[in-house]
């Protein structure tokens, strides 16, 4: 079964994509390190943690990713090493650059970036009518010209699992430099960078791997990259170092996948859409509401103790479901959460969503009544005013700005 490392009686944390709660020992080396910092400084930490920082952190990461605990390097998150090393590509005006629809924003800039720099190509691979990369295409359009390949590897937008591996085949005979993010994959499912096939891969160390915030780290093959990722503090490095043994204890235990059971849940909730996500899915999904705005659902649910996250369309803006512009929940579970989490947050929903409805039904009434009194103040026929308005549920969202490709 699973094992929580905290409190339960605090939340049921369905938010582990976005920030995995840290275990309590993960947690207690954050705050002595903190504590040693704030009394001593900075220097004094890193040479107390010696080894740690430059020793045993990259011999974690390197079995974690499957690569010699040299070619790996620390950074304050995935982005920024992912931006560190590729805007240093040289690319010229003949080069392309292949991306997909699951490509955050923060990597997204960076290819912008470098397109501008460089004038060379940027292209979106496709997708197949079921979500997945369009795999057929990428053999149909591949040559010389294509120097760099950014793909996610799990979606951040709804959990969408990438053919990483049959991808790096496919690029192998290739020129093309292939970049792998795993900052939702890494710590819920294996990343080896050799089967991959991957030149870099980047992850962050505080979502499945329930590190701290403002750490992350990239394996980067030897003579193929340049430029240095921004160094994460001493006291976060600690933590992630300890996050990574907690993880690799854990592996060892008895595990039940809830994503099963999450989608179920939301699937038996009326009015409930669950947004497409491919053949495979990890970890993660998103879903809607007709007529309650996701904000509205996120802000009930964190009452009742249950933690989510809401989804705009600027953070996947070339995500089929940006393209309206419209807000989604995404809920994620872990191997720290348990059945009862999501029995918590069933009831919660549906306890949401009915409340949000019979406080509409309220402000119906309320309207239909001031209506009708301004009718009769007015000198209206003594039959009571009008008949009220039901007007269409409108659909939030918010601005997504698309920067020509």
């Amino acid at each position: 079964m699973n094992a929580p490392t905290y409190d339960r009686e605090r939340t049921a944390h369905l938010n582990t994509a976005g920030t995995g709660r840290m275990p309590d020992g993960v947690r207690a080396v954050l705050a002595a390190c903190t504590a040693r910092d704030d009394r001593f400084g900075s220097r004094a930490l890193a040479e107390h943690l010696g080894a740690v920082l430059h020793t045993e952190v990259h011999e974690r990461l390197g079995a974690l990713l499957g690569v010699p605990a040299g070619d790996t390097a620390l950074a304050t998150g995935a982005a920024e090493a992912f931006d560190a090393f590729v805007c240093a590509a040289e690319l010229g005006p003949g080069d392309r650059i292949w991306t997909t629809p699951y490509e955050g924003v923060a990597r997204l800039s960076t290819l912008y970036a470098l397109r501008d720099r460089t004038r060379c190509r940027l292209e979106v691979v496709p997708l197949r009518a079921d979500g997945d990369l369009d795999l057929d295409w990428m053999r149909a359009h591949i040559d010389e010209d294509v120097a760099l390949v950014s793909v996610v590897h799990v979606s951040s937008a709804c959990g969408t699992v990438s053919p990483v591996e049959q991808v790096g085949r496919l690029l192998a005979p290739h020129r093309a430099r292939y970049a792998v993010d795993a900052s939702h994959s890494v710590g819920q499912l294996p990343v080896d960078a050799a089967r991959i096939g991957a030149q870099l891969v980047t992850a962050d160390g505080w979502r499945f791997l329930r590190g701290p915030e403002g750490v992350g780290f990239a394996y980067a093959a030897p003579g193929v990259w340049s430029g240095r990722p921004p160094a994460p503090v001493p006291a976060a490095v600690a933590a992630l170092n300890a996050a990574l043994a907690h993880h690799a204890a854990a592996l060892r235990l008895p595990y039940e996948d809830l994503l099963p059971r999450l989608r179920a849940a939301v699937g038996r909730t009326p009015g409930i859409e669950l947004l497409g996500a491919g053949r495979e899915q990890a970890g993660m999904l998103a879903f809607r509401h007709g007529e309650v705005p996701a904000a509205l659902i996120r802000r009930g649910l964190a009452r009742r103790g249950v933690v989510l996250w809401k989804t705009v369309a600027q953070e996947n803006p070339l995500h089929p479901a940006a393209r309206d512009g419209a807000t989604a929940v995404r809920a994620s579970v872990h191997r720290d959460n348990s059945a009862q989490d999501i029995d918590r947050f069933e009831q919660a929903l549906r306890d949401v969503l009915r409340e949000e409805r019979e406080g509409q039904e309220e402000r119906e009434r309320a309207g239909a009544a001031a209506s009708g009194a301004a009718w009769a103040a007015a000198g209206g026929d003594g039959f009571g005013g009008p008949p009220p308005y039901r007007g269409t549920p409108v659909r939030r969202g918010h601005l997504t700005l698309h920067r020509a490709t």
